[in-house]
C-alpha cells in the first residue's frame, strides 16, 4: 500500500499554497543489484524530517517564474521545481501560470533530497491550485519521470522504498530526533554506484519487513553505499565515530552521502550533542525530528535546530 499523499489548502489571505518540502534520511538502504537500464534496484527506509524548504506558489499569467533565496540555486530548467511545472503543463494540457518562491534551508547535493522535495510539492501545489485535474495515480508517474526519489515526497510518512525507489509502503517508526552533519565535500552519486562491489555486498542479511524492531535502530540501521564513500572520505567514517561517542542509539550516511546523521530519542540530548560536536566541526549542523506521518499539515515546520 502507498503512503498516503498530503493534501493542501489554500494559504490564508493569499490566492496561492505555502508548502513546506521536508528533507529525508534513508536509515536503511541496500543495494540488491544492478539493472539493464542501468539503474540499481534498492531496498531503503526513508525517513522525512522536520528540516524543510518552503515553496511559495501563487497564480501569475501563463508562464513560470521562478525565484531562489539561495545563490547558485538554478532558476530555469536546470531546477527540479521548473521541471515539475513543466511536466504539470504537459500532463494538464493547461498553460498554469505560477510565480514560485523557492525558500532554501535543506544543502543541495548533500543525500537529503532537497531537490526532490521541492519537485514533489510543486506537482501536489499546482494540483490543487488548478482544481486537482491529475488522479493520485497520475501524480505519482509524473513523479516517477523527475526522479526515483520524488513519488516518496508526495505524502509524509516513513516507508519501505524499493526498485529505483519508486516503490512504496509505509512504514511506523519511533519520533526520533536527528542530528544532521555536512562537512561540505562534494560526492557525486554516480560515482558511488558505480563504484560500489557489489559481490562483496551480498554478505550483508537483507531486512525483511515484520522481523525487524523499529525501537532497536543500531540493530538496523545499515547503508551499503558507505562502503564506498566512507573509503575515500575517511573523515566522515571518523564524524561517525563521534556520533556514537556522544550517546546517537544509531548513526549512519543519507543516500551517497556527505550529509552524516546520529539519531536521539530527544531533542534535548540530539541537540546537547550537536553542541558538544560545534566545538571542533565547522561545517553545516542542524537537529530536526523525524516526522510519523500523523502531523498536521503545518504543525512541524518550526521543530528544527540550526547549530
Amino acid at each position: 500500500m502507498t503512503p498516503p499523499f498530503r493534501k493542501l489548502t489554500p494559504t490564508p489571505g493569499a490566492a496561492g499554497f505555502q508548502v513546506l518540502c521536508p528533507a529525508k534520511v534513508n536509515l536503511y538502504l541496500r543495494v540488491l543489484g544492478r539493472r539493464a537500464d542501468g539503474y540499481h534496484d534498492l531496498l531503503t527506509i526513508m525517513q522525512p524530517l522536520s528540516l524543510a524548504d518552503e515553496l511559495i506558489i501563487t497564480p501569475t499569467s501563463p508562464g513560470i517564474l521562478l525565484d531562489c533565496d539561495q545563490p547558485g540555486i538554478p532558476r530555469g530548467p536546470g531546477n527540479l521545481v521548473w521541471q515539475a511545472a513543466l511536466e504539470f503543463q504537459q500532463a494538464t494540457g493547461r498553460k498554469v501560470g505560477a510565480h514560485i518562491q523557492l525558500h532554501k534551508r535543506i544543502p543541495a547535493a548533500a543525500g537529503l533530497g532537497g531537490g526532490s522535495s521541492d519537485a514533489a510539492a510543486t506537482l501536489l501545489a499546482l494540483n490543487a491550485m488548478a482544481g486537482e485535474p491529475l488522479s493520485a495515480e497520475a501524480l505519482q508517474g509524473l513523479a516517477v519521470g523527475l526522479g526515483a526519489d520524488v513519488p516518496f515526497f508526495l505524502g509524509l510518512s516513513p516507508a519501505w522504498a524499493r526498485g529505483i525507489g519508486e516503490k512504496l509502503s509505509p512504514v511506523q517508526l519511533p519520533a526520533y530526533w536527528y542530528l544532521l552533519l555536512n562537512p561540505g565535500v562534494r560526492v557525486s552519486t554516480r560515482w558511488v554506484y558505480e563504484s560500489l562491489d557489489l559481490d562483496s555486498l551480498k554478505r550483508y542479511k537483507v531486512l525483511e519487513e515484520g522481523n525487524w524492531d523499529p525501537g532497536q535502530p543500531a540493530a538496523w540501521v545499515h547503508n551499503d553505499l558507505e562502503s564506498v564513500t566512507l573509503k575515500k572520505y575517511p573523515e566522515l567514517a571518523q564524524l561517525l565515530e563521534t556520533l556514537g561517542s556522544l550517546g546517537a542509539q544509531a548513526r549512519g550516511m543519507s543516500g551517497s552521502g556527505p550529509t552524516l546523521f546520529g539519531l536521539f530519542p530527544s531533542w534535548e540530548e540530539a541537540r546537547q550533542a550537536g553542541q558538544e560536536l560545534r566545538r571542533d566541526f565547522p561545517g553545516w549542523m542542524a537537529v530536526a525530528r523525524g516526522l510519523t506521518g500523523q502531523e498536521a499539515t503545518t504543525a512541524w515546520g518550526d521543530q528544527i535546530w540550526m547549530i
